[in-house]
């Protein structure tokens, strides 16, 4: 391992929305962050709002060749820290889908996560520590109309992450989930729009009878939501592992939502 003890943390996405949110948090608390993502602007714009705290690849992590450049730049610090956070797949129903959807679907969510995780997690035993937060989506607690590529294979990457809990939990390494309900974020719009699409209803209408299903009346805010991944990120969050977390504004109303 690498003599640099200096924490890392890896946030997947850091270029808008949940993972930005979470990125800037690290950052502003003097953190050091390496990301990956599809845009060199964004993702340099950060690296100049935070000089010396970021390292990025740029790139479609579902691809080998960033994936692995990805795995080795990790490798070369001491990872306090994973937010493992990528975009998710078009608003659709299931007879609307195809066999390539599903496909990519797969490669999306969950492909490119188990490969990741395999890679890094000897680096995590031979350091006796780690945190590892994914962001998923509630549709893993209640499934939501037109996400249904999304909700199958955050099923599966949920199942895969219970696993991993009990199996290193010994080892200093804790693995838990975040399923974001509404957020105010870009993720937000592929959801209203395909209703927008399938009603006729514009947008701010669409927002607003969404606001009202929510029991707190309002979208989730970004920032609010990172201070949750933050904590799961910490130290002090030693006890809790294999846990699905719902960030919801109480959407959700299963007893165990």
């Amino acid at each position: 391992m690498n003599n640099n003890t200096k924490k890392h943390y890896i946030v997947g996405g850091a270029g808008s929305g949940l993972g930005q949110a979470i990125a800037l948090q690290l950052l502003q608390q003097g953190e050091s962050v390496i990301t990956v993502g599809r845009s060199l602007e964004k993702l340099q714009a950060l690296q100049s709002q935070f000089p010396n705290q970021v390292q990025f690849i740029v790139g479609d992590i579902t691809s080998e060749a960033t994936l692995n450049a990805f795995i080795q730049l990790a490798k070369s610090a001491y990872i306090s820290g994973i937010c493992m956070n990528a975009g998710g797949p078009p608003a659709i129903t299931i007879w609307e889908t195809t066999m390539e959807q599903w496909d990519m679907a797969y490669q999306l969510l969950l492909r490119w996560k188990v490969k990741f995780i395999k890679a890094i997690l000897p680096h995590l035993e031979q350091q006796g520590y780690g945190r590892m937060v994914f962001i998923e989506s509630a549709t893993i607690k209640e499934p939501m109309d037109n996400l249904v590529l999304s909700t199958a294979f955050r099923l599966a990457v949920t199942g895969f992450v219970k696993t991993l809990s009990n199996e290193y939990a010994h080892k200093g390494i804790t693995c838990n989930i975040l399923a974001p309900g509404p957020h105010n974020t870009p993720a937000i719009e592929r959801v209203f729009k395909k209703k927008q699409e399938q009603t006729g209803t514009d947008i701010h209408t669409i927002q607003q009878q969404e606001n009202n299903k929510i029991p707190v009346k309002r979208l989730g805010n970004a920032t609010e939501f990172a201070q949750l991944a933050l904590w799961l990120l910490s130290k002090e969050a030693g006890y809790i592992t294999g846990q699905t977390i719902a960030v919801d504004g109480g959407l959700i109303k299963g007893v165990f939502g």
